[in-house]
């Protein structure tokens, strides 16, 4: 008897360790590091998707929002390169190199180490940190961060897969230029030039390229890092018919009504007071001033802007159902935002030349194919004040519709409270690559890297907010300042301060409280003279430490933008011409 209850014992111990050991490997399988996908759109405007009050279809970001925690008070800067080098170092964008786009750079900024127009080799992107943890590492689209030298492409700023268009935009339906500052237009795969495929189409490319990426390695089991960074929607606006065609008709009312009517959604959804204000953007024309003609073509330029979104949206959507195909949607964490808000160039508008260069290049803006194959298309400023609705000015200008926009997390990570719900935190660009970092249970390592001294990260996590342990993470005392070509803007808590360039803007910094009043409608500058001064002063200071240039009076960062083109492709080679003759 004595021996079998040893025996029976004995098995019994056998079973309870074969149990703890199987908990052991569910465990295990549970911690193991989450996939990660940043989703990056190009010049979306803040009302857009349907769960940020817009009216175009995007089922499949909204199902993100359901099941994720959405910010409505997420800022980033006001133009593309410098968004993705905070978005991928955690560092302010000067400090980073990029505190203005190449392209748009003065004959001062272009001799400072702050103004680069690439990414610093004093900052180290989360790429690189997550290649180091043992994750695999994707790039797919846009890039805008450096590419003639080698050393600053993708490839060999952490990512193991790239293919990357290097400029600020492109043509979406061919390997073509949209402005005349490239002479042509290249797209690289892992460092090398590439001929784009004859069915291109800039959103469906990018989103099978990030699956083939994520296809190559899915044997040995580790997690990814998959950067998909959108071209939809910056100018050229372009889209499939088909998708174009779900629009038309729908913007007949024109801008005014589309932002009355964005406004009420965003309000209904809580993404704003009831109560805010909105005021009109001093650049949108009288709609009804315009001829039947006129509005018919700018109906239907609005209907290829909601084709775009729709088609980003239902690519994301491919990208979704991938992963739930092959098992990986319930481990990846989704991170969706856009760089700025909207787009009001209308560079016909800006320069005089730019009708000559399309004809030359032949681009054509009929209405019967306006959005496709040899379609340049742009909804210009009216329109932009509508999609960025119901805040203030839009992209390169540090109002609320440049500087925030939809920012969406989803996925394991998140306290299943959250989901469905709106933070109203105030949170910035800077914030998302420690957030990335913790959620693969790494860090940044500070102010060295592999003995080389680099920026330290200033964003903070957001997995606080994430995992419902807190609501926000800047205190009220914390300020965060941005400039870009002269326009600027600094926060601290529910406040404010921005100052905007003529002829949009006047020149002169204004005092908001931007929880109550996101659309900038009430200055509290005279009502609040000592918290006005003291981030005056906290500005001040902030353009000491990152280096901020200041641009010449007449500076307009769109029209540099045009006359830097000129510089390039028409001065130099005159006088280099000429240099040669004589």
């Amino acid at each position: 008897m004595p021996t079998l209850s040893k025996f029976c014992f004995s098995m019994a111990l056998s079973a309870l360790l074969a149990l703890c050991v199987s908990f052991g490997a569910i465990a295990s399988g549970a911690a193991k590091s989450p996939n990660i996908v940043l989703i990056l759109a190009d010049d979306l405007g803040y009302s857009d998707l349907q769960s940020y009050g817009g009216e175009i279809d995007t089922p499949n970001l909204d199902q993100l929002a359901k099941e994720g925690l959405s910010f409505s008070n997420y800022h980033t800067s006001a133009s593309c390169a410098p968004t993705r080098a905070m978005l991928l170092s955690g560092v302010d964008s000067h400090r980073a190199g990029v505190g203005n786009i190449a392209e748009a750079k003065t004959q001062s900024q272009a001799s400072s180490p702050f103004y680069n127009g690439s990414l610093n080799e004093n900052v180290v992107t989360v790429a690189t940190l997550l290649k180091d943890k043992g994750y695999h590492t994707y790039m797919a689209g846009k890039w805008h961060l450096g590419y003639k030298q080698e050393k600053l492409r993708p490839i060999n700023r952490g990512f193991e897969q790239t293919v990357m268009m290097p400029y600020s935009g492109a043509d979406n339906w061919q390997q073509r230029s949209y402005l005349p500052n490239y002479a042509k237009v290249e797209w690289f795969a892992n460092g090398k030039n590439i001929t784009l495929p004859d069915d291109f189409y800039s959103s469906k490319y990018i989103v099978d390229k990030s699956i083939e990426f994520i296809d190559s390695n899915l044997k040995d089991n580790k997690p990814f890092f998959s950067y998909v960074a959108f071209q939809a929607v910056h100018i050229p606006v372009q889209a499939p018919k088909e998708y174009t065609e779900k629009y038309i008709g729908k913007y007949d009312e024109g801008w005014g009504a589309l932002r009355k009517l964005r406004q009420k959604r965003v309000k209904e959804l809580g993404l704003i007071p009831k109560d805010a204000a909105m005021t009109d953007v001093v650049t949108t024309q009288d709609w009804q001033a315009l001829t039947e003609e006129e509005k018919k073509y700018h109906s239907k330029s609005m209907a290829v802007y909601a084709g775009m979104v729709d088609a980003m949206d239902a690519n994301i959507g491919r990208l979704i159902q991938h992963l739930k195909d092959i098992g990986e949607y319930d481990n990846t964490v989704f991170i969706f935002t856009s760089d700025n808000g909207g787009e009001a160039s209308a560079p016909g508008d800006i320069s005089k030349l730019f009708p000559l260069w399309m004809w030359f290049e032949d681009y054509n803006q009929d209405y019967e194919t306006l959005g496709e194959k040899g379609s340049y298309n742009y909804i210009g400023a009216s329109f932009a004040s509508a999609v960025v609705g119901p805040l203030g000015h839009y992209k390169f200008y540090s109002g609320e519709g440049g500087l925030r926009v939809p920012m969406i997390i989803s996925g394991p990570a998140l306290n299943n409270a959250l989901e469905g719900t709106v933070n109203k935190a105030f949170t910035y660009v800077k914030d998302l690559a420690p957030t990335i970092l913790q959620l693969a249970n790494t860090s940044h390592p500070g102010v060295e890297y592999k003995g080389k001294s680099i920026e330290p990260v200033t964003g903070k996590s957001l997995m606080p907010i994430v995992s419902n342990r807190q609501v926000s993470v800047h205190g009220p005392q914390d300020t965060i300042a941005y400039e870009i070509g002269g326009n600027a803007a600094l926060f601290k808590g529910d406040f404010k301060i921005m100052l905007n360039r003529p002829a949009v803007g006047d020149g002169i910094w204004h005092l908001y409280n931007i929880v109550k009043d996101p659309g900038e409608t009430l200055d509290l500058s005279t009502k609040m003279p000592q918290l006005f001064q003291d981030m005056k002063l906290a500005y001040a200071q902030y353009e000491t430490d990152n280096g901020v240039l200041p641009v010449p009076s007449d500076y307009d960062q769109r029209r540099q933008v045009i006359n830097n083109a000129i510089d390039v492709r028409v001065v130099r080679p005159i006088k280099a011409f000429f240099s040669r003759l004589f």
